[in-house]
């Protein structure tokens, strides 16, 4: 190797040196670390899908409420439901279930 390349180098880190270090730190932070781009995106999507899933219960949830608001304040319904989900019958009554 030739001192005088390797003395051109050693000025050239020794000049520059906040620049290298500069885009060192910034390719590090957007590749590798805890909060790079990657792990961003990872996160947001994550965000989306849970935003979606509560979504999703707190439907289940009105619509549970309404059904069991309906259980509790007609008999007639309770009947229905327990005939449908339970086959529960009356005295004197044959239930017959059809699967397809």
């Amino acid at each position: 190797m030739d001192l005088n390349n390797i003395d051109e180098v050693k000025s050239f880190l020794y000049v520059h040196k906040y620049w290298i270090i500069s885009v060192i730190f910034f390719v590090w932070i957007s590749l590798f670390s805890e909060n790079s781009w990657y792990e961003r995106k990872r996160l947001n999507n994550k965000k989306e899908m849970l935003v979606e899933q509560k979504n999703y219960y707190i439907k289940k949830i009105q619509r549970d409420s309404s059904k069991l608001n309906q259980l509790k304040t007609d008999n007639d319904n309770l009947e229905k439901f327990a005939r449908e989900n339970y086959f529960m019958s009356k005295k004197n009554e044959d239930v017959f279930i059809i699967v397809d």
